[in-house]
C-alpha cells in the first residue's frame, strides 16, 4: 500500500486493508490519500508524487463529479455528515465499469469532517462500455436496476426480477448471485415454463428409484443441488397452480421430500424469481396464490425494455457484435447504429442480437452498414413494417398522427424540393449516401 507522508492518514491507511473490498481515503478536497491493496489490484496503484483527485482519477474529469453532471458522494456527506451510497462508472485497466460507491465520513474529536473512507464494490457483469463483461450500459434506466442488483445482492433477500422477454433476466440473476456471500456455491436454474406437476416437482425435488414409470435412478433435485447457493426460478408465472402450494411450504420451512421418498430434507439456498408475466392481476384472477407472491415478492427489480434506454443501444450493438464475431472482422458504421436506435424491439436484447447476426451473415465486406440493417430487416418474422406512430403538425396547424416512415418520405420529399430535386445534394445535406437516398426514395 502506498501512503502518503502523513502520520494521521498512515493511520488512516493502514486501516483500510481491513476492508475485503477496494477503499480509498480522501481528504475533504478530493485527493486520494492512500489505497488498500484490494483497490490497487482493482484499479491499479495510484502515483502520489503528484496531485490526484478522486474525480480525476476514478472518471478522467477536471471537477468534481457533482459538476460534471454526476452524482458526487463525497459532495452529498459533507451536505449531510454522514454515509452515502451511489452508483458510478469508473475508469477501470479494463475499461469503464460500473461500481457502487460508498462514502463514510471521518470526524475528529471537534466534530469537524477531516477525511473520508470511500468503498468500491464492483458491480459483476456490469460494463459501461462493449466488452467482454455481459451487462453492458450507461443510461438512467440501466443505472436504476444495476443500483438495486448491487444494494441487494449482498443480502439474503429473495428477489423477483420483473420485465419483458428478453430483457436480460437471467444475466440480473447471475450478477445477483455473483455479489452474494453464497458466490462460490452452485447458480442453479429451472426454467418452470411448460412443465406437467410431476416433471415441475421430480425437477424441482429429486426422486427415488421406481417413484414412478421410468425414474430408473435416484435423482437429486434442484433445491438439493442449490444447497448454499442459489436457486433461480425463470418464468415462476407458469408454475402449475397445484404446485404453487408445495413451492410455498419450501420457501417457508427450507424442507422438501424428494419423490417417492419418506424422508424430509432441508435446503438453505437465496432465492430468486423471474417472470415476463403481471403476477398481481394473476393474483387478481385466482391464477396466482397471493401468499406464494408475497413470499417471492421481497425486493422487487424491474429491468427496463429497449425501449426504455433506447440510448444503450449503440453500446449494446458493438458489444453484441464481438460477442458473435469472435475474430473481430467486421464493423458498425455510424449509419447502421442509426438505424438500429430508430427501429421497436418486442424481443428487446434477443432480438437486437439475432438482428445483428443476421446482418453478419448478409454482408459481403466487413462493414455492416444501414443497408446491410434494412436487409436483415426484410421477411424478419414479428417485425413491424412501420415504426410507431408519432404526432406531427399538419399543414392546417393541428396534430396529425403519422407513422415514422411516413414522417420520414415526407421530411425527405421537403429536402429535395429545397434541393431543386439534386438528389446528390439532398443526400449530402441528410448525411448519407445518394445510393441511400434513392433506397429510401423506392419504398
Amino acid at each position: 500500500m502506498t501512503l502518503i507522508a502523513s502520520d494521521a492518514s498512515h493511520g488512516m491507511g493502514e486501516m483500510l486493508n481491513g476492508f475485503d473490498c477496494p477503499a480509498i481515503l480522501v481528504s475533504a478536497d478530493y485527493e486520494i490519500l492512500a489505497t488498500n491493496k484490494r483497490y490497487e489490484e482493482a484499479f491499479g496503484a495510484i502515483d502520489f508524487g503528484r496531485s490526484n483527485h478522486c474525480f480525476q482519477i476514478s472518471h478522467g474529469y477536471k471537477v468534481p463529479c457533482d459538476q460534471a453532471g454526476e452524482d458526487c458522494p463525497l459532495g452529498a456527506a459533507k451536505a449531510s455528515g454522514h454515509k452515502e451510497r451511489v452508483l458510478h462508472i469508473h475508469q477501470t485497466p479494463r475499461g469503464p465499469e460500473h461500481v457502487d460507491v460508498e462514502m463514510v465520513p471521518i470526524h475528529d474529536n471537534d466534530g469537524e469532517l477531516i477525511y473520508f473512507v470511500e468503498l468500491l464494490q464492483p458491480v459483476p457483469l456490469a460494463s459501461g462500455v462493449g466488452s467482454d463483461q455481459e451487462m453492458v450500459g450507461e443510461s438512467e434506466q440501466f443505472k436504476k436496476m444495476l443500483a438495486k442488483i448491487s444494494r441487494v445482492g449482498d443480502s439474503n433477500a429473495s428477489v423477483l426480477l420483473l420485465g419483458e422477454s428478453g430483457t436480460g433476466k437471467e444475466l440480473a440473476a447471475r450478477a445477483i448471485h455473483m455479489a452474494s456471500a453464497r458466490a462460490d456455491k452452485a447458480l442453479v436454474t429451472l426454467e418452470c415454463a411448460g412443465l406437467t406437476d410431476a416433471l415441475f416437482e421430480s425437477e424441482l425435488f429429486g426422486h427415488m428409484k421406481g417413484a414412478f414409470t421410468g425414474a430408473l435412478n435416484n435423482k437429486k433435485g434442484l433445491v438439493e443441488l442449490a444447497d448454499g447457493g442459489t436457486l433461480f426460478l425463470d418464468e415462476v408465472g407458469d408454475i402449475p397452480l397445484s404446485m404453487q402450494v408445495k413451492l410455498l411450504r419450501l420457501i417457508e420451512t427450507g424442507t422438501f421430500r424428494p419423490l417417492g421418498s419418506s424422508e424430509v430434507r432441508s435446503s438453505d439456498f437465496r432465492l430468486i424469481c423471474a417472470t415476463h408475466k403481471n403476477l398481481f392481476e394473476m393474483v387478481e384472477s385466482g391464477e396466482f396464490r397471493n401468499d406464494l407472491f408475497y413470499r417471492i415478492n421481497v425486493f422487487p427489480i424491474l429491468l427496463p425494455s429497449l425501449a426504455e434506454r433506447r440510448s444503450d443501444i449503440p453500446l449494446l450493438a458493438k458489444s453484441l457484435l464481438s460477442k458473435i464475431d469472435k475474430k473481430g472482422k467486421h464493423k458498425l458504421t455510424a449509419s447502421a447504429v442509426q438505424k438500429l436506435q430508430t427501429l421497436d424491439y418486442r424481443g428487446n436484447i434477443r432480438e437486437l442480437r439475432n438482428l445483428i447476426s443476421r446482418a453478419l451473415v448478409l454482408t459481403d465486406t466487413n462493414v455492416i452498414d444501414e443497408q446491410v440493417i434494412e436487409l436483415a430487416l426484410e421477411d424478419a418474422p414479428g417485425r413491424r413494417n412501420t415504426l410507431p406512430a408519432r404526432a406531427i403538425r399538419g399543414n392546417n396547424g393541428e396534430a396529425e398522427w403519422v407513422d415514422l416512415k411516413t414522417h420520414e418520405q415526407r421530411y425527405l420529399d421537403s429536402v429535395l424540393a429545397a434541393c431543386d430535386g439534386d438528389k446528390e445534394r439532398a443526400a449530402d445535406i441528410l448525411g448519407i449516401s445518394t445510393r441511400s437516398l434513392y433506397r429510401k426514395l423506392q419504398h
